[in-house]
């Protein structure tokens, strides 16, 4: 057992240095270009992210409370539906027809049914209103507490923005791993995260239709605690929660994509539901729930697709024997 763990660690460090490593890589080879035009665009003496925060700022009146509940709730509730409004129309019409071909399950919700798609988008809308904003406030005062700024007078500097990225990332793998397989617990699951498992094959809009708790413990904790223990700016908090927004919603779409990150782990743990707890993969190597996923064809499919040609076909099914 000693032994097993051993080298479930040792994978999983692997695999946190392979990832973090070829990020820092690229990042050093084009160190001088990504930092001048990203300054550029970040800078924090009247450039263009400086200006646009500027009139967010002004917008909502210079009202730090306003600009923390109001603009993050529109700012992130946008966010959401537009990364939605593409994935709907293609599950609910089939339209373009091109795409179906990157279809995962390919024989479920395609069409979409128009009471699944109005029951998950009301299940949506209440997470994002009724639970959503009470959250927010007291996100913003745990924000504020802490010291956080939003005033267009603080932004932070391309490099220390990164920085807080890559902190919010594992906090936010760390807080989702456990809070997410404490919901799969015998004495939980049927109560709060039965819900969300209600999809065996995922639609982008389930990355949200959870219970209340759920969306609030797991969902929305995670991604909120990086900015709060970090007193970062409310900017950086933005970014980072489009991307986690983003992230999510890719996972859940149920369409291996060209050039977005493969769904392939997530759309498994739909499809398994004791399969692939994390966002990264790391913690799911280190304890060793990735083991059936990575015995599993859906795994040879795990990667990035940089061409046309959809993984079904790349990794295609096992040919099986004609019986005689």
């Amino acid at each position: 057992m000693l032994v097993v763990r051993l080298t479930q660690l040792f994978d999983s460090v692997k695999q946190t240095l392979f990832i973090v490593g070829s990020g820092l890589i690229v990042f050093l080879a084009l160190r001088n270009s990504i930092v001048w035009h990203m300054q550029q665009f970040w800078g924090a003496s009247g450039d263009f992210w400086q200006r646009q925060w500027d009139n967010v700022y002004t917008l909502f009146g210079q009202d730090e409370a306003l600009v923390s509940i109001a603009g993050s709730f529109i700012f992130t509730t946008a966010v959401f539906w537009l990364a939605n409004l593409f994935l709907l129309v293609l599950d609910v019409t089939g339209w373009p027809t091109v795409l179906l071909k990157y279809k995962i399950q390919d024989s479920k919700n395609c069409p979409l049914r128009l009471s699944d798609l109005k029951k998950a988008v009301s299940v949506a809308v209440f997470n994002q209103t009724v639970v959503g904003l009470p959250a927010a406030f007291a996100i913003y005062y745990m924000m504020k507490w802490r010291g956080c700024s939003c005033s267009p007078n603080d932004l932070p500097t391309f490099h220390w923005a990164v920085f807080e990225l890559t902190v919010f990332t594992l906090i936010e793998e760390i807080c989702f791993y456990y809070s997410h397989r404490l919901l799969h617990h015998p004495r939980l699951y049927r109560f709060i995260h039965k819900r969300h498992h209600e999809w065996t094959a995922p639609i982008s809009i389930v990355s949200i239709y959870a219970h209340p708790l759920e969306h609030i413990v797991s969902n929305m904790l995670p991604s909120a605690l990086g900015p709060i223990l970090m007193g970062s700016h409310l900017a950086t908090a933005w970014m980072f929660w489009a991307l986690v927004l983003l992230s999510t919603t890719v996972a859940h779409c149920g369409y291996h994509l060209p050039f977005l990150p493969s769904p392939e782990a997530h759309d498994y743990h739909h499809l398994k539901f004791n399969q692939n707890f994390g966002v990264l993969g790391v913690l799911d190597r280190l304890h060793g729930t990735d083991a059936q996923f990575r015995a599993s064809l859906a795994y040879q499919r795990h990667f990035l697709l940089l061409s046309t040609v959809p993984v079904s076909q790349q990794v295609p099914e096992p040919s099986k024997k004609k019986s005689e």
